[in-house]
Formats: C-alpha cells, structure tokens, sequence
C-alpha cells in the first residue's frame, strides 16, 4: 500500500518532473519506516519454542545480551501485549502473527484517525500532540486492563513504546486536571515551542503512569520492552543502555530520575510558573514528593530486556537517500537536529541549494539535501491549522520563488504533520483533517499569488494546511510510526 495517497494533485503542476521525484523520495523514506518487518526480526516462534532476541536492536551496554528462550506453557503461563504511541498498530500486528493462539490479548493507545487492524489486541485512541478526554480514558482502560490479569513472574509482557506516547499516556494525578495538564502542553510546547525532553520532565511529574510508573502495575511479570525507535540514537540524553535507563524522560516503561522541584525550576527559567493552573503549583510543591517516579535502581531490580526496534542502519532516512542516488541526485544528509525554528530551517536548506544551484557550492548539482530530526513552531496565540513540516516547506517555497530547478518535501513519517482539525470543507468531507507536511517548488509563489493566498501572512498566522491543500502542494499519507521529520531539497542542475 503506498502511503502517499495524493500524487497526482502533487505532481501535476510546477516543475512536474521534479515534484515527481520528490513525491518518490518521500514515499520511499515513508514505507520504511513500517515496523512490521523489524518486529518479526525480534520474535520468533517454532512450535511452543519462543526466541526473543536481534543484536542489532540491544541498546549499548546492556547488562544482558543475545536470544532468551521460552518454552510456552512451560517457561511461560500466558503471553500479552500493551503500549502506546502513534502508528505502533503495524508492531503489534507483527505479533498477533507470529505468536497466533499463544497470544492472551492485550490493549494499545493510538492517536485519532488510524484504522483498526487488530483482531486479539484491544485499540484505545488518544489526542496528539496535546491529551484530550480520550487520553484519560484510555489509560484508565489499559491500567484495569493490566490490574486485571493478576500477573505473575511466569507471564511475558511484551510493552510497545512509540513517539507519541508521551501524549496518548495521558493520565494525570487526581490533584491535578486533565485542562490543567492540556494548558502545560500548550503554553510550554506550542505558545513557546519548547521541545518535548523540556515539557516531558514537568509533565512526567503530574501524571499516574508515566515516568516508568505503569512498569510498577506489570511487574512482576518478564517484560520485553520493544522501542520503536533505534536506542543508540540521540532519543535519550546519552546514547545506549544508560541513556535508556538513566537520561530517559518519554518512553514510559521505562525507569525517569526526574523531580518535581526539577520541573519547578524548569518552569520558573521559561517565565511560565506563574501562568499554569494553580493546581499545578500546588501539586508540585506538596503532594508529589509521594508519586516519584520508576528509578533505575528500582527498574534494574525487575525481569526486563530493552530492544530499540528501528535502528538507523537501514533507517526511513537512508532509504530515501537511496532512492535519490537511484533517481540521479547525488544525497547528503544536511541536518540531524532538534529544537530549531522549522520555518528558518527552511529558509536555511532553500539557500543552500539556490548556492548550489548557481555555483555548485556547497553541493554540486544534481543533488538531495537532507534533514530529519524534529523541529519546533512557536506558535503563539495563532490557531491555525498546520504543522512544522508544512512551515519548512512554505518557507523553503518563499525562498526559491522563481528558480525553475529547486523543490522541497517535507513530510512527519507518521503522516500526521501537527495536530490537526478542520481547514477546509472539501478536504473534512473527504475525510482529511491533517495533512502529513508539503510539497513547494520555485512556482508555488506565483501559483499562491494567481489565487489570492498570501504566504507570509499564512506563516504568520501558522495556518498552513489550507493554503497547501488550495495549491495541491499538501501530502495526504496514510498513518504508522513516527521517525521524526523527512525533509528533501532537490537541486535539478543546469543540464536539466
């Protein structure tokens, strides 16, 4: 199945042929980053005889290595599944099939808007990137699910950890209101556009489960904790097991060392301590010295095996590289990073490949210039509808008004680009309230000005999905995980 849905829109205006190129590029990147066949890497099942084990997903320094083997029925009583995060269905497919009849059941928490493809498994949805009601819900369902089960040392729970989760896993103390927690996100992540390792140790503190608090309710169950993430990777403050274990602050299976006189500071250093609900203050100044979270000592002390399932060898990110070199565009990965203004990165990358188209400098043509990562938006008080990768895109399209050899793609590889919501009536009938990023080239100016759209006054206002979709430039993509961003700029050369 292809995950971009809208190719002919896309690809039937501007320089058609590299927009075609691009929506390749994209789509490529997009289809790897699908963790079904990674998941199936880790797991195996002969008979009764289970193996779990891949030495390319164990984090670095790991206490144990190599397969552990069980032997169902004997070794192992009952066998279940539990996580959060976008898209983390396709994991949790993997294991409906590979393990068939062996399977007890289990319960995951999606964002809104994937389709429901488990049959064993139960499927709670959740808001992202800000928790709404649904979050609540779900995390209450999963918690009486887990207490449910009586678990004991003899049961294996495999837990499925997906970008996302620090929304979905939404379930806030009882001091503390889920508005109240939904203004912490949306003054710290999107009013300031501070990046979520920020918003996530103050977060972390009001809530039940996160911060490895929902290990406390598995344990003393085996767990295997399946990250769809490569753990050696800059997810953590430090790469490897210590990273995982010690400078973790949102994946929350496990252990968090984070306080709550820590988020205090943090809030008081952003000038926001004294907008929050003051229940928040309240709560972070008394009661929630009795809610610490999981520690590594405490984790360390509990039946567990971590994998980070998506490494970065064969990652969405060389995948797409791939692609280019395939397509005749020399590729190079420009940018990696988290926490820039996605709008001037755009503005960056388009100067690096105008440089390169006028004086093969720093790149000679034809090339691929790439990014990932995530970026941030400081959005303000704006409300309207769009996402960082749109904004990148926009951008870059502002820049390169005029330069008939140079497009740009952007796309979150989850297919969600921000949150979403209605931003044009055609698009809602159709089903469609948020675009997965953009497509701009050196027309998209013109053709924004030929139909009334003011593209600086969009950026400003932040309310970028109408004006792609008006333009055919807005990628329409299936759902799955999400990998971070995969931003392209394609410099054609002058022979083209």
């Amino acid at each position: 199945m292809e995950r971009i849905l809208n190719k002919e829109q896309l690809t039937n205006h501007g320089n058609k042929a590299l927009r075609k190129d691009v929506c390749e590029i994209l789509e490529a990147g997009m289809q790897a980053a699908n963790p079904y066949n990674n998941m199936m890497k880790l797991i195996s099942l002969d008979g009764d005889r289970l193996t779990i084990g891949n030495t390319d997903y164990e984090p670095i320094g790991a206490p144990r290595t190599g397969s552990d083997t069980f032997l169902l029925g004997k070794d192992i009583d009952r066998v279940f599944v539990v996580g959060a995060g976008k898209g983390i269905q396709y994991a949790a497919k993997a294991l409906e099939d590979i393990l068939g009849d062996w399977l007890n059941g289990g319960f995951v928490i999606v964002k809104h808007g994937d389709g429901v493809i488990l049959e064993k498994i139960k499927v709670s949805f959740g808001g992202h990137p800000i928790p709404d009601q649904f979050c609540v819900d779900s995390c209450n369902g999963l918690l009486e699910y887990i207490k449910s089960l009586s678990l004991t040392s003899r049961d294996l729970v495999i837990t499925l950890t997906g970008n996302g989760m620090s929304s979905l896993l939404s379930c806030p103390v009882d001091e503390v209101s889920l508005a109240a927690v939904q203004d912490v996100v949306r003054i710290m992540q999107i009013e300031k556009g501070l990046n979520t390792l920020i918003v996530s140790a103050i977060r972390n503190q009001l809530d039940k489960l996160k911060g490895g608090r929902i290990s406390r309710y598995i344990h003393p169950a085996k767990m295997v904790h399946a990250l769809l993430i490569d753990c050696n990777y800059r997810n953590c403050k430090m790469p490897g097991y210590a990273g995982l274990t010690r400078g973790n602050f949102w994946l929350h299976f496990l252990p968090e060392n984070g306080t709550a006189q820590e988020a205090i500071q943090i809030m008081k250093i952003y000038d926001v301590w004294d907008e929050v609900d003051e229940s928040v203050r309240t709560y972070l100044t008394g009661a929630a010295k009795n809610n610490p979270t999981l520690t590594a000592e405490e984790f360390e002390q509990m039946d567990t095996r971590i994998y980070g399932i998506m490494p970065e060898k064969g990652s969405f990110v060389n995948v797409a590289m791939e692609k280019a070199r395939e397509l005749g565009y020399t590729p190079y990965l420009v940018d990696k990073n988290f926490g820039l203004e996605s709008s001037q990165i755009g503005w960056f990358m388009a100067n690096m490949a105008m440089n390169s188209d006028d004086d093969d400098m720093p790149f000679k043509a034809p090339c691929a210039l790439f990014r990932t990562g995530e970026t941030v938006v400081t959005v303000g008080k704006s409300d309207g509808v769009g996402g960082r990768n749109q904004e990148f895109a926009i951008m870059a399209g502002l820049r390169l008004a005029g330069r008939e050899r140079i497009a740009v793609g952007a796309v979150d590889t989850d297919g969600t680009d921000g949150p979403g919501g209605v931003f044009d009536e055609e698009a809602a009938a159709q089903g469609i309230k948020c675009l997965a990023g953009g497509i701009c080239d050196g027309y998209t100016f013109q053709e924004a000005r030929e139909q009334g759209i003011d593209l600086d006054e969009v950026l400003r206002n932040h309310d970028t999905s109408a004006a792609l979709w008006k333009l055919d430039s807005g990628v329409v993509a299936t759902q799955n995980i999400s990998l971070q961003d995969l931003c392209v700029v394609l410099v054609q050369g002058k022979e083209a």
